[in-house]
């Protein structure tokens, strides 16, 4: 790791001595460079957190106004020098602020992808793809098997069992932060207009995002709502709470659940789940594959997921490549984050 790039390994995660500043620490630093607001990322405690303004905001609801002791929002496009290294912040396409850091100084560029999607998304910036030397890389879904489905059809299998079902509920598991206002934003452009409801550890992110300009149109809290009446309606809740009794008080629910991991259809069979979607906000094989073509690196490091069959892929293509053995980042299962609202059971990123 030391000899492919200005970064190293430490407890706490990626850090850069040169410009004294890790990448989304796992431990409170004294400058921390986040990428995006999920709890699995960005996390409370630091001296200072440099972020966009969009993740910074976001960090600040979650986590409480406090939860750095200092920030400095950075535009998109924007160079800032920390040391001897030039960072700037780059769309990473994963969610609404999310981005990549570019690291240069004279001899190398370095650039930490964070998590990130290559399908269009309403609700952020499209991530841009950036030449480079080193190149570090998520694998959540880091296998040959994982295709995922256009977007716009599985919220066509939505609508279609809406149609079908019209005296029943449609409960969408979906997470609150990126993953609930994407699928909102989606049946909205696919000329949804009924109202749209939401479970309560949904609602301070979802105006957020309408508060930044997002069309999500007619959305209204479950909590204030009948929901036995709600027969034929959409709701968006977290995915904890399809198994929960909060679940139960609609009628006749279907439950839906908007993942990544609904591909593998035994995953959904032991949710619970009677309508899967295949709706990620992380790259796919192919967008992995394309991604690391797409940047010209000689050298990809691999974190999170399934790093050894990335690594074997980019050496077959003539890439050097080496697993990033980075513990306590998970993939979309794996926050919970306190709960906001109605007695909100866990949800994730």
């Amino acid at each position: 790791m030391a000899s492919a790039c200005f970064l190293s390994l430490t407890p706490a995660g990626l850090y850069c001595a040169a410009g004294d500043f890790s990448i989304d620490p796992l431990r409170p630093v004294a400058r921390a460079l986040i990428t995006h607001a999920h709890s699995d990322h960005a996390r409370a405690g630091h001296g200072a957190v440099l972020a966009t303004r969009e993740t910074l905001s976001i960090m600040a609801i979650r986590l409480g106004a406090g939860f750095a002791g200092g920030q400095q929002p950075l535009a998109y496009g924007e160079t800032l020098r920390l040391g001897s290294i030039d960072v700037s912040l780059h769309p990473a396409g994963h969610l609404l602020g999310s981005a990549q850091i570019r690291m240069a100084d004279k001899s190398q560029v370095v650039v930490a992808s964070g998590d990130y999607k290559r399908e269009p998304d309403p609700t952020c910036a499209p991530f841009e793809p950036l030449a480079c030397d080193v190149f570090i890389t998520e694998a959540t879904f880091g296998l040959p098997v994982f295709r995922h489905s256009r977007t716009g059809d599985e919220i066509g299998k939505l609508l279609a069992s809406q149609r079908l079902f019209p005296d029943r509920a449609h409960l969408v598991g979906a997470y609150s932060l990126g993953k609930a206002q994407r699928v909102i934003a989606l049946l909205r452009a696919a000329g949804y207009e009924r109202p749209i409801y939401l479970h309560g550890a949904m609602e301070r992110l979802t105006a957020y995002y309408a508060a930044e300009g997002i069309e999500l149109g007619d959305l209204r809290s479950v909590a204030l709502s009948d929901r036995a009446k709600l027969a034929g309606e959409i709701v968006i809740c977290p995915p904890g709470a399809l198994q929960d009794l909060w679940s139960r008080k609609f009628p006749d629910p279907v439950a839906a659940f908007a993942s990544g991991w609904m591909r593998v259809r035994a995953r959904a069979r032991q949710r619970g789940i009677e309508l899967p979607l295949v709706i990620s906000d992380h790259a796919d094989w192919a967008g992995l594959t394309r991604t690391i073509m797409e940047t010209g690196c000689e050298k990809v490091l691999v974190t999170h997921g399934e790093a050894e069959a990335l690594v074997h892929w980019a050496r077959g293509a003539g890439i050097a490549a080496e697993p990033l053995n980075l513990l306590g980042y998970g993939d979309e299962d794996s926050e919970t984050p306190a709960p906001v609202g109605e007695n909100a059971p866990g949800e994730s990123a």
